[in-house]
C-alpha cells in the first residue's frame, strides 16, 4: 500500500512540474495541445469580442490597424495564450508540430507564411500581441505564421499561430521559440429575419422603389450562397415572373467591419452570385438583373452593435427604370 502511495505522489508531482512554469489561472485550449515542455507566460480570455485574423501578408508599417485589408473580421469567444518553448527547440520544429496538431484536430489552413514572405517587420508588428510585445517584437528574422479554421455545426473555430525565435531578448525568453496562440470560437449566426414574399416585395417596390431581404445567406466572408437561401430566392423569382416587365438592381451590402475596398469587392461578388443563381436555377433572363456592390456605404443601422451590423448585411432589390 505504501509503495502505491509513493508512486501516486511521484506521478502527481511529475504532472505538477510539467506545468510548474505556467502563470496562475492559465490553461491550454481544449482543442489544441501545447508543444511538449512549453510554459504559459501570458493568458487571457474574453467571452465575446471582435478579433482581426491575419490572412495575408502585412504590407504597411504601423501595426495591425494599418493592415486591416489583410485581415478577416471575427467575433466570438477569444482565448489568447503565450507560450515559451523549451530550450534548444527551433521555431521551425515548434511550428511544424503545431501545424500537425491543428490538422489532426480537423483544422484547415487559411493562410500560412514565414520570414519575409509574411511581410517582414510589418507583419511582426501586426502579429505581435501588445501584452507580450517584448517577447515577439522585432524578432521577424525567423517568424512563422498559420491561420486555420475548424468547421463545426455549433460554430466555426479559428486559430492564429505565430512563432518567432527570440534571439536578443534578455531573461528566460532569450534563445527560446515564443509561441502566440489565439483561438476564436464563433457562434452560428442566428436566423432572425423572415422570408419576404413576392407580393410584399411588389408593394415595397411600388411604394419605395426598393426592398431589403435578409433571407439570402452566404458562407462567412465568401460569396457562396447557403442552401437555406432557397426560399427567399424562390420568392424573388416569383416576383420577376409575375411582373415580366420588371427589371432590377441586385445590390449587395456589408456591415462596417473590415477594409473599404475588401467589403466593396465582397458585396459585388455576392450580388453577382445572386444574379447567377436566379438565372441558372430559376430561369430569370440576365438582362433583367444588374448586380451592384456598395459595401459598407449605405447602412440602415449603427455598426457599433452586432444587431446593427446584422441589419446592414443584406441584399436589396431596387427597381431599375427603363430608359
Amino acid at each position: 500500500m505504501r509503495t502505491i502511495l509513493v508512486v501516486l505522489v511521484l506521478l502527481l508531482a511529475g504532472i505538477a512540474n510539467a506545468d510548474a512554469g505556467d502563470i496562475q489561472g492559465s490553461a491550454d485550449h481544449p482543442l489544441i495541445p501545447r508543444y511538449e515542455g512549453s510554459e504559459i507566460v501570458k493568458y487571457d480570455t474574453e467571452a465575446f469580442t471582435d478579433y482581426r485574423l491575419l490572412v495575408a501578408p502585412a504590407k504597411a508599417y504601423g501595426g495591425l490597424e494599418k493592415n486591416l485589408d489583410s485581415t478577416l473580421a471575427l467575433e466570438g469567444a477569444l482565448t489568447r495564450i503565450t507560450y515559451r518553448a523549451p530550450a534548444d527547440r527551433s521555431a521551425l520544429e515548434v511550428f511544424r508540430n503545431y501545424e500537425t496538431a491543428l490538422a489532426e484536430a480537423g483544422f484547415d489552413a487559411v493562410f500560412s507564411c514565414d520570414r519575409e514572405d509574411c511581410g517582414g517587420r510589418n507583419f511582426n508588428h501586426a502579429a505581435s500581441p501588445k501584452s507580450a510585445y517584448t517577447a515577439f517584437g522585432e524578432y521577424y528574422a525567423d517568424q512563422r505564421y498559420l491561420a486555420a479554421r475548424l468547421a463545426r455545426p455549433e460554430g466555426d473555430v479559428y486559430a492564429a499561430l505565430y512563432v518567432v525565435m527570440n534571439r536578443a531578448g534578455g531573461g528566460p525568453n532569450k534563445d527560446r521559440a515564443m509561441i502566440q496562440l489565439d483561438v476564436v470560437e464563433m457562434e452560428p449566426m442566428e436566423q432572425r429575419m423572415t422570408v419576404v414574399e413576392a407580393g410584399e416585395m411588389e408593394r415595397d417596390l411600388a411604394a419605395q422603389g426598393r426592398v431589403a431581404v435578409y433571407g439570402i445567406l452566404f458562407d462567412f466572408d465568401k460569396d457562396t450562397i447557403r442552401p437555406e437561401s432557397e426560399a427567399q430566392l424562390g420568392e424573388i423569382a416569383s416576383l420577376l415572373k409575375e411582373s415580366p416587365g420588371l427589371r432590377v438592381f441586385i445590390v449587395g451590402h456589408t456591415d462596417g467591419k473590415g477594409g473599404y475596398d475588401y467589403n466593396l469587392d465582397l458585396s459585388e461578388r455576392r450580388a453577382r452570385a445572386v444574379v447567377k443563381v436566379l438565372g441558372a436555377e430559376y430561369g430569370v433572363a440576365s438582362e433583367r438583373l444588374t448586380p451592384v456592390g456598395v459595401g459598407m456605404v449605405a447602412p440602415v443601422a449603427t455598426n457599433r452593435t452586432e444587431d446593427g451590423r446584422a441589419r446592414n448585411r443584406r441584399v436589396e432589390i431596387v427597381e431599375r427604370m427603363a430608359r
